[in-house]
Order: C-alpha cells, then sequence, then structure tokens
C-alpha cells in the first residue's frame, strides 16, 4: 500500500517509539578502516514460537570476530556495560541459512553475557504477530508500495545512530525489493509495510535488507525468515 507523505511520517515514528530498542548495530571487527564501513550492518529481536532470536543477513555473518553494539536506552542499570558486545566466536554464534540470504542467532547467550557483566538487556522486540505471513507477501505486487526501514546508519566518523527510511517496495519478478539502495549499515535492517486485508489494514513487517543488487536490495520475506528460526 503507498501511504501519502504525512502518514508515512506518522507511521515512522510509531514505529520508532515501538520498535527503537529492537534495532542493533552490528560489524566485524577484523575488516578495518579500509572496508569503508561495509561490513558494518543491522540486526533486529523478533519472538517467535516462543523464543527470542536476533536476526539478520547472512552476509554479515561469515567473520572470525565481531561485535553487537550498545546504545544506552538497550541495557539498564544504566552506566554499566560497555558500548558493544564483543564476540570473539562471530561466525559460529550464528546459525547461517546462506539460501535465504539470512542469519538467526538464540539470544541465550547474549543475556549470559550481560548477566555476567552486571547488566540486562531493555530492548524491544518483532513479535511474530505482526511478521508478514505468505498470504501478505503474496499480496505485494509490481507497483511500488511504502516501506519503512529501521536500521543504524553508518557515519564517516564511526558514529552508528538509529535511522529511519521511507521507501519503495515491490515485486521484480520473483522477488521482493527495495526500488533503491540503501545508506552503509542498513544491509539486515527489517523493513516495514502497511497492508490492506481481510477487511482491515495492518503494520506488517515484510522482511529484512539483503545487500544491494542490481540498484536496489532483495528482501528475506518473513514467510521464508520463518523456516530459518523453525529450524533453529
Amino acid at each position: 500500500m503507498l501511504l501519502d507523505p504525512d502518514t508515512e511520517n506518522d507511521v515512522a515514528y510509531e514505529l520508532c517509539q515501538l520498535l527503537g530498542r529492537a534495532i542493533l548495530p552490528i560489524r566485524r571487527t577484523d575488516a578495518g578502516p579500509a572496508d569503508g564501513g561495509r561490513d558494518e550492518g543491522t540486526a533486529f529481536f523478533f519472538t517467535g514460537q516462543g523464543r527470542e532470536y536476533l536476526l539478520t543477513a547472512d552476509a554479515l555473518t561469515h567473520a572470525p570476530a565481531g561485535e553487537i553494539g550498545l546504545r544506552a536506552s538497550v541495557t539498564e542499570p544504566a552506566g554499566v556495560s560497555a558500548d558493544a558486545v564483543a564476540l570473539p566466536d562471530y561466525a559460529a554464534r550464528w546459525h547461517h541459512r546462506g539460501d535465504l540470504g539470512v542469519a538467526v542467532m538464540p539470544t541465550g547467550g547474549l543475556h549470559e553475557h550481560a548477566d555476567g557483566e552486571g547488566w540486562r538487556w531493555r530492548t524491544q522486540q518483532v513479535p511474530d504477530g505482526i511478521a508478514a505471513d505468505r498470504d501478505a507477501i503474496a499480496r505485494i505486487g509490481v507497483e511500488p508500495g511504502s516501506a519503512i526501514v529501521l536500521a543504524h546508519g553508518a557515519g564517516a566518523d564511526g558514529a552508528r545512530p538509529l535511522e529511519v527510511a521511507i521507501e519503495r517496495v515491490a515485486r521484480v519478478g520473483d522477488a521482493v525489493r527495495i526500488t533503491v539502495e540503501l545508506p552503509l549499515g542498513y544491509v539486515g535492517a527489517p523493513v516495514f509495510g502497511v497492508q490492506a486485508g481481510d477487511g482491515e489494514v495492518g503494520l506488517r513487517c515484510l522482511g529484512l535488507v539483503l545487500p544491494a543488487r542490481d540498484g536496489g536490495h532483495p528482501l528475506a520475506t518473513f514467510d521464508r525468515i520463518r523456516e530459518a528460526v523453525a529450524a533453529v
């Protein structure tokens, strides 16, 4: 569904309030500055089947060392946690589904890490109830609709601010795509749309951003992401 600009802005604002603390910056830490931010990405918390997971694009997770960035708003008590959770066994932490482009990490180890350091996660999660099912994905057509991306950008000074991009999503052949290339740091981020179905309009998390190709970004859609989560 294509929304008018004012409605897009309203939805984006509400998403930041409801799900801003579900979004985390991730990066590989063995890359060095010459990589120019290409190994910076975004991950997000998702709850399904009674468990919590961290989801991102698989292309970001094949590295021997990495880290998950922390904002002050996602931990408590204040001032106790470091700026990031270092993961020296980065690739091994993820369940890799290269065929879908998705990587899944159960979050039990992250909570254990926080307990050991004397702090707690204070996060939000994308709930399974708003994740798009097969019918919702099938309704995405060739006409562009509104797409809202919550991500951590990658600034030239190393900053990873939480950002919102309002773009367009459409079906191109067999793929669902964001129709433009997104800034550095957006790969792995969740993408939201508003859809009409069964007589009502509802917010749906369509999937997550995969690496750019052919002037835009294919999405790993949630009808397939559920397969990856169920197998973990």
